[in-house]
């Protein structure tokens, strides 16, 4: 256990920071699944609606440390390519 204020203070945002970061990555989640009904169901518009509300979901988390940038670029990119290729 800590002994120190500033260990125990830093436990407690550490707590706080790992509740929220959670949140974050779980929300991600949610719409990324969005996405995928979407494509699964081969229906473009709804796919493209998906991750245009996907889209800032995902950029929030490269932002705040949740994701990387180039993970949230990596998804990003396989995500459009895919419902670009609905259409074909």
């Amino acid at each position: 256990m800590a002994n120190t204020a500033s260990a125990r203070k830093r436990i407690r945002q550490t707590e706080k920071r790992t509740i929220r970061n959670r949140a974050r990555r779980s929300r991600v989640r949610t719409f990324l699944r969005k996405v995928e009904t979407a494509i699964a169901t081969g229906d473009k518009a709804q796919a493209q609606e998906a991750l245009k509300s996907a889209q800032p979901e995902l950029q929030r988390a490269a932002t705040k440390g949740v994701l990387h940038s180039n993970t949230v670029a990596r998804k990003l990119s396989r995500l459009s390519a895919r419902i670009k290729s609905i259409g074909a």
